[in-house]
């Protein structure tokens, strides 16, 4: 026969405790319904071109920020990475001052060369990476037009 130990016992007993605690915490940490699919979709798309209605869709539902959509096979794309592809510098600043995410790819386009160095410093196979839609860096940098041509050139002497 086994003989259990004081250590067992106080073990078994911290365990136990800790199991019957999770159930309450994860009914603490309750979770609004998902946004809408056709509404982040809807934000997603016209965060590529249309400012004033992305300001709008936000305004009226400030949980779309950081929503992402799934174009399919995996390409998930948030309204300011649409924004970085496009070029609309004006969208992605606006977005960036209400709390977006922003990523290397956005960077580009905003011509923040420190930012893309700082990068691509630490983690070099982004300079080949692919974006939203597998758009690569480059093509960001190209699409931030005259404020983004330091990064555009930099990423250049890449190869």
């Amino acid at each position: 026969m086994e003989t259990i130990s004081r250590r067992g016992v106080l073990l078994g007993a911290a365990a136990a405790l800790c199991a019957s605690a999770i159930p309450s915490r994860i009914q603490k940490m309750d979770k609004p319904p998902a946004l809408p699919a056709e509404l982040v979709k809807e934000f997603v798309i016209a965060a590529h071109g249309d400012f004033e209605k992305t300001k709008s869709l936000l305004a009226k539902t400030p949980a779309l920020l950081n929503a992402t959509w799934d174009w399919g096979g995996g390409d998930f794309e948030s309204a300011i990475g649409g924004a970085g592809h496009m070029g609309r510098r004006d969208i992605a600043l606006y977005l960036i001052e209400k709390g977006a995410r922003t990523d290397i790819f956005v960077a580009a386009m905003l011509g923040e060369l420190e930012v893309v160095k700082a990068y691509l410093a630490k983690h070099q196979s982004m300079a080949k990476s692919g974006g939203p839609h597998g758009i690569p860096l480059i093509a960001h940098a190209e699409a931030g037009g005259a404020e983004a041509k330091a990064v555009l050139d930099h990423l250049k002497t890449l190869g």
